[in-house]
């Protein structure tokens, strides 16, 4: 189970690394001039690959995640493990959601300023918080 565990964490880690900071390469695109095709182009082939990567990640980070909670009963019919499974739902939806703006920015379709995806890039911190205190603390 440890082993589980500790692939779990590394993934999960490692998740959260590319959602950190995918959504500053969406500052970086808002911020861009018009008429500089090239950087434009260099940051969405930045973003396309991250968020590939990024979603390679994400798979076994939840699988890991399942096969602790289902295979080895960890945190089931547990308060905290409810919490935490509808934070982990947010972050999955926080995922998908980095890919609709993705493909607004590569339909030139995007109008949101870069003070906007300054705020949208500080949720996946309050998350990942909220689900590491309710893992450790367990509070109910």
């Amino acid at each position: 189970m440890l082993w589980v565990k500790s692939l779990h964490i590394v993934f999960v880690v490692s998740w959260f690394a590319g959602l950190f900071y995918l959504p500053r390469l969406f500052v970086n695109l808002a911020m861009v001039p018009p008429g500089s095709e090239a950087e434009r182009a260099r940051l969405l082939l930045m973003a396309r690959k991250l968020f590939r990567f990024t979603t390679m990640l994400a798979v076994p980070a939840v699988g890991f995640g399942l096969w602790l909670w289902l295979g080895w009963g960890i945190g089931r019919g547990a308060g905290w493990m409810h919490a935490k499974l509808a934070l982990v739902l947010v972050v999955i939806g926080y995922h998908h959601g980095c890919g609709v703006l993705l493909r607004r920015f590569i339909g030139g379709a995007d109008r949101r300023s870069h003070r906007w995806y300054r705020w949208f890039n500080e949720l996946p911190v309050l998350l990942l918080l909220g689900i590491v205190l309710l893992v450790v603390l367990k509070p109910f």
